[in-house]
């Protein structure tokens, strides 16, 4: 079905009572922030930004060497960005989905989906070990059709990812409303084994403990303000010290980057999300969703959506917006617009839970590059390293990101380091005032191919000549 956009009286209505707060986030338990950096410290591995990626930096650098001495600084508290805020979704994909990696590296797919199954495994087994309570739950992911077109996409995946030997299954419109009944499915496909959900910030927040249990020191509200190079180290400044270390793994992701060239290659883009107030049994039973699976549909503009441990249901996307000149900060974390889009989707995709109101709506940045996944690389002679440019799939795949970036910071030759992915960049986004027309133009080629069938127009397939991109 073709979405309506403009928001109906109920869809207002479901807004009236809601926070405009992070559900995650918005909790008692949330630990309290560690001190501040006040003066000069010294550290073997510097880790900036206490995200997932700079949890699992952190945390698997202490794990591999006990005796070296790992600091972690954020500028905020632990999960205030992207990590969060995210809908929850741990997908074993490293490549933003299967049709992405087969065109940008199709000759290391299999090596590709088996380390992302590895790396989702890996997830898994630790939250076990260190017993975090997160809501860690291997539910799967359904890709649902809501117009014709995307059918023959939902077709062409399966066939081509079982080929390469992905468990999945295909589902006719029956099959899938059994699964979870929306009047909007016309087919989908599930994926038992690829993707978990999650509490991300429980998750966020038990990392951050199992990293203080193993020795790594943590500093937050301590936003680093610049890095440079003095007497063989390198040197990170923040408002009120500095600390000297010997490596530096920056895992800043969406946040203004420290060093300048990452600017190029990735811009913020904001998404939007709600949460449900819970759920009634006889509502949960008029849509079903017995097996709590995450789902999504097959848009340009899509949405993501999942059930939470106390019975509401998250609802995500379709927004993707982008602020002149790498706009960040608060002042965007909230747009009553996509909340009133994305309320009148929810109730066109379930008109059985009429009279449902939203509890919490927030919004966070993205960080986008223009092959929708993740690109390293290193600074200063190797001493700094980085990994960014996840674009919304960076729940699972940031520990790969994390391992693959001390790798190559400590000058380790791995599997992972020889993948084409690991060994080149996205191209770059163009200067201002380029860079704001560019995604201008593609967002509105992308809403009016979801109109027309999914036609292209040849803006967007000069895109994907040239392999740039830009999603949610």
């Amino acid at each position: 079905m073709l979405f309506r956009n403009t928001p109906g009286p109920e869809a207002l209505a479901s807004l009236a009572g809601t926070e405009r707060s992070v559900f995650w986030l918005d909790r008692p338990e949330r630990p309290s922030p560690a001190d501040e950096l006040n003066g000069e410290d010294r550290a073997d591995l510097l880790v900036v930004g206490a995200g997932f990626t700079g949890l699992w930096t952190a945390l698997l650098a202490k794990q591999a060497d006990p005796g070296r001495d790992v600091v972690l600084v954020e500028g905020g508290r632990a999960a205030d960005g992207a990590t969060g805020r995210n809908g929850g979704f741990v997908a074993a994909s490293l490549t933003h989905g299967f049709g992405n990696g087969m065109e940008r590296w199709p000759a290391d797919m299999p090596t590709l989906l088996r380390l992302g199954h590895e790396n989702l495994d890996a997830i898994e087994q630790t939250v076990a070990d260190l017993g975090i309570d997160c809501d860690f739950v291997r539910a799967g992911e359904l890709d649902v059709a809501v117009e014709p077109h995307q059918l023959d996409g939902l077709r062409e995946h399966y066939s081509d990812a079982s080929a390469l030997g992905e468990d999945l299954t295909l589902l006719d419109d029956d099959g899938t409303r059994a699964l979870v009944d929306s009047p909007t499915y016309l087919g989908g496909v599930i994926d038992r084994r690829g993707a978990a959900l999650v509490d991300p910030a429980r998750l966020a927040w038990g990392l951050r403990q199992a990293c203080l249990d193993v020795g790594v020191r943590l500093y937050e509200r301590t936003p680093v303000l610049g890095i440079s190079s003095a007497a063989g180290h390198v040197v990170a400044t923040s408002r009120r010290g500095l600390i000297r270390a010997d490596r530096v793994a920056l895992a800043t992701n969406a946040y203004p980057p420290l060093l300048r060239r990452l600017s190029h290659y990735v811009v913020p883009v904001y998404d939007y999300v709600l949460v449900t107030e819970p759920l009634t049994d006889s509502q949960w039973a008029s849509i079903g969703w017995s097996g709590r699976e995450g789902v999504s549909d097959g848009g340009n503009q899509f949405h993501y959506y999942r059930p939470t441990a106390d019975g509401r249901i998250l609802w995500g996307g379709y927004d993707a917006i982008y602020h002149r000149g790498n706009g960040f900060g608060p002042q965007y974390e909230n747009h009553q617009e996509s909340y009133e889009r994305l309320a009148e989707h929810f109730l066109q995709t379930f008109p059985q839970l009429s009279g449902i109101g939203f509890s919490h709506a927030w919004g966070g940045a993205i960080d986008t590059c223009s092959r929708f996944s993740a690109f390293w690389g290193t600074a200063y002679d190797g001493r700094v390293g980085y990994v960014a440019g996840y674009t919304g799939l960076g729940v699972g795949a940031s520990r790969f990101g994390a391992a693959t970036m001390l790798d190559l910071i400590d000058g380790r030759a791995t599997e992972r380091t020889e993948l084409e992915m690991v060994r080149t960049k996205p191209l770059p986004f163009p200067p201002e005032p380029l860079r704001s027309f560019g995604i201008g133009l593609t967002t509105s080629a992308l809403q009016k191919a979801d109109a027309e069938g999914g036609r292209r127009n040849l803006w967007l397939r000069t895109l994907d000549r040239l392999g740039l991109g830009f999603d949610s």
